[in-house]
């Protein structure tokens, strides 16, 4: 059995990761219910009703209104992202660090780590769709020459 690195040849640029079948539908999978769930359910309501959030907040979570308009508007960008496959592993690695950022938030500033779990394993989840994405930042950056 001979390969291209094994007959001393360098793999061409063109030659990008791409998941098989299964893990593919997974990602796939994935990538729909948590972009959905980014653009629904926690972006959407930033922008939308932004006020009304501000005035639900613990005391002890204070929150600049442009600073939330922000957070919203970065996370629908990030759930509309997961659904376009080429900025699949860009937005994943933003939504990774938004998400490691919002775990930060609770547990330091909010002074409730106990709800720092779910922003972190979101944050594993998404580290790992960029992962498994990373041949789309080929084919982006192949199209950002052109």
């Amino acid at each position: 059995m001979t390969t291209n690195a094994a007959a001393g040849f360098a793999p061409a640029a063109t030659d990008t990761y791409r998941p098989g079948k299964i893990r593919n539908r997974v990602v796939w999978t994935l990538q729909i219910v948590l972009g959905l769930f980014f653009i629904i359910a926690s972006g959407g309501p930033k922008l939308v009703m932004p006020q009304s959030l501000m005035d639900n907040a613990p005391a002890n979570l204070t929150i600049p209104l442009g600073l939330l308009i922000f957070i919203g508007v970065v996370e629908v960008a990030g759930g509309i992202g997961l659904l376009v496959p080429r900025l699949s592993a860009l937005a994943a690695g933003g939504l990774t660090i938004v998400t490691v950022l919002a775990a930060a938030t609770q547990a330091f500033i909010a002074d409730a780590p106990e709800m720092a779990i779910f922003p972190l394993v979101l944050a594993a989840i998404f580290a790992w769709i960029a992962y498994e994405r990373r041949g789309t930042l080929a084919d982006l950056r192949a199209t950002l020459k052109r």
